[in-house]
C-alpha cells in the first residue's frame, strides 16, 4: 500500500506518513501533499514538525494551503499562519471564508495580524499584495562590521538578506541600497553609506505585471515598495515575480483557448466550475457561428446554382481564422512585452494590411494551382468555367487572409482599450469572427466573378 493511499484510510495511516515525511525536502513534501484530499492533507501537516509544516506552507507549489489552514483546529492554524512570510500568509487569508478568516486573525499576535491586515488593504495583483514586510533595513549611521553582525542577528526571520535595505537615520526614508556581496567585502569601520547605490524602487499600487518587468529589465533579486514620501513598505523578491508570471502566463493561455481563467488545478476544479467555466464560452462561441448558417442562408439561391462552391467553404473559413488567430497571439503577446502600446495600432495596422496581401496572395495562387492540376489531370471536373471558380478562390483568399489579419491585429488593441484583457480575444473568438465575414467575402467575390457564367 503507497504511502498516499495509506494516508487516506485515517488518522492512524496519516501519522504513519507524517513519520516517514519528517528530514525529506519540502518541495518533495509538497509535491505528495497535492495528491491528497485537502482534509488528509490537514492531518498530516498538523502532525509535522512546526517548522516543517511552516516551510511547506509557504511554498507557492501547495495546491491549496488556504483549504488546509481551513481544516486544521484554529489553535493549530494561528501559529502556523504567524510563521509563514507575510506575503504569503495574507494570500491564504485572502482566500478564506468567513468565520475561519475572522477567528484565525483573531488569533494572531498583534505583529503578525498587522502585518497581514496591512497586505490585505492592497487591492489584488499589485506590488503592495505580492510584498513581503520581512527585510533587512538599517540606519544610514551604521557600520559595515554593525549591519553584518545584525544580519547574522536577524536572518532565519527575514525572507531575503541578499540586498540591505539603508533608512535615513532621522526620517526613516529609504536612502540606498547594498548588495550582500559587496557588504562582504566592504571594510568593516566603513560606513554602511559608503556602500549603498540608488535603490530601483516601486510603488504599492503598481500592477505586479509591470513590477516582473522592472526587475528583469534591471536584473534585480528584489525591488523595494515605497509610499509616496519615501518611506519602505516592503520587497518583492524574484521568486514572487516568478509566481506572478507563471498564474499571468496560464490565465492567458486558458483565455486565449476559448474559456475563463482557472485558480484551481485541473483535477482539484469542480465538474459545476469546469462547465461553467468552459461552458459559457462555448455557447457565446456557438450562438456566434449560428451567424454563419445566416450568411449561407442568404447566399442559398446562388449555392444552388453553382454548387461547386461549397466545395471550398471549409478552405476559405480556415485560411481566414488562422490568418487572424496568427496576428491576434502576435499582438498579445506584443501588448504583453510593451513592445507595442496602444497609440501604436495604426503602425500595426499599416504593417498587416500588406501582410495580409501577400500572404492571401501566395494562399490564393495556391488554391488557384490547386483546380488548375486537379482539373487538368482528371482528379475532379469544375464544369465548363472551372478558370474562374479557380480565380474566385484566389481572390476570396487574398480577402479573408487580408481581413482576417487586419481584424485578428486590431482586436486585442480594441479590448485593451475598453478596458479588457487582450488575452480575451481568443482565438475561437477571432476564428468565429472571421468564419462569418470570410463567408461573405467569398460570395461577394463569387457574384462579381461568376455573373454571367454560373450566377
Amino acid at each position: 500500500m503507497t504511502d498516499t493511499n495509506a494516508a487516506r484510510e485515517g488518522a492512524f495511516n496519516a501519522a504513519v506518513l507524517a513519520a516517514s515525511l519528517i528530514g525529506e525536502h519540502a518541495a518533495d513534501i509538497v509535491e505528495i501533499l497535492n495528491k491528497l484530499p485537502p482534509p488528509d492533507a490537514a492531518e498530516v501537516v498538523r502532525l509535522l514538525p512546526r517548522e516543517t509544516a511552516v516551510e511547506i506552507l509557504d511554498k507557492p507549489e501547495l495546491d491549496f494551503g488556504a483549504e488546509i489552514i481551513e481544516a486544521l483546529p484554529r489553535h493549530v492554524a494561528a501559529p502556523l499562519l504567524a510563521g509563514m512570510s507575510a506575503d504569503v500568509a495574507a494570500d491564504i487569508v485572502r482566500q478564506l471564508e468567513e468565520p475561519a478568516k475572522t477567528e484565525l486573525l483573531g488569533k494572531l499576535d498583534d505583529v503578525s495580524r498587522g502585518a497581514i491586515d496591512g497586505l490585505l488593504a492592497y487591492p489584488e495583483n499589485t506590488a503592495g499584495s505580492i510584498m513581503t514586510t520581512e527585510f533587512v533595513s538599517v540606519p544610514s549611521n551604521w557600520t559595515v562590521e554593525q549591519t553584518l553582525a545584525y544580519i547574522r542577528q536577524v536572518e532565519r526571520t527575514r525572507e531575503t538578506i541578499y540586498a540591505i535595505y539603508v533608512l535615513d537615520q532621522v526620517t526613516r526614508r529609504l536612502a540606498g541600497a547594498v548588495s550582500l556581496r559587496r557588504l562582504i567585502s566592504g571594510d568593516p569601520p566603513a560606513n554602511i553609506m559608503s556602500l549603498a547605490s540608488k535603490p530601483i524602487t516601486t510603488f504599492p499600487l503598481v500592477d505586479r505585471e509591470d513590477v516582473a518587468r522592472l526587475i528583469a529589465r534591471h536584473d534585480l533579486l528584489a525591488v523595494p515598495v515605497i509610499d509616496k514620501a519615501g518611506h519602505l513598505l516592503g520587497i518583492v523578491t524574484f521568486d514572487d515575480i516568478i509566481d506572478t508570471i507563471i498564474e499571468e502566463n496560464t490565465e492567458d493561455v486558458q483565455k486565449f483557448g476559448g474559456m475563463e481563467a482557472i485558480e484551481e488545478p485541473y483535477l482539484q476544479i469542480g465538474m459545476g466550475d469546469m462547465l461553467r467555466k468552459r461552458g459559457v464560452w462555448l455557447a457565446v462561441l456557438f450562438v456566434s457561428e449560428m451567424l454563419t448558417a445566416s450568411v449561407m442562408q442568404h447566399f442559398e439561391g446562388e449555392l444552388q446554382k453553382a454548387l461547386v462552391l461549397t466545395l471550398f467553404i471549409p478552405l476559405i473559413m480556415s485560411s481566414g481564422g488562422n490568418s487572424g488567430s496568427q496576428a491576434t497571439s502576435l499582438l498579445i503577446r506584443a501588448l504583453a512585452l510593451r513592445d507595442v502600446k496602444l497609440s501604436d495600432w495604426w503602425q500595426v495596422m499599416l504593417r498587416e494590411l500588406p501582410t495580409g496581401l501577400l500572404l492571401g496572395a501566395g494562399l490564393g495562387l495556391i488554391g488557384l494551382v490547386r483546380v488548375v492540376m486537379w482539373q487538368k489531370l482528371g482528379i475532379y471536373d469544375y464544369g465548363e468555367h472551372w478558370l474562374l471558380v479557380g480565380v474566385t478562390v484566389a481572390a476570396a483568399l487574398v480577402g479573408v487572409v487580408t481581413f482576417g489579419s487586419v481584424v485578428g491585429s486590431m482586436l486585442p488593441f480594441i479590448l485593451q482599450r475598453v478596458g479588457f484583457d487582450p488575452a480575451s480575444a481568443s482565438a475561437p473568438f477571432v476564428a468565429t469572427l472571421v468564419d462569418v465575414t470570410g463567408l461573405m467575402i467569398y460570395f461577394s467575390a463569387a457574384l462579381l466573378i461568376l455573373r454571367g457564367t454560373l450566377l
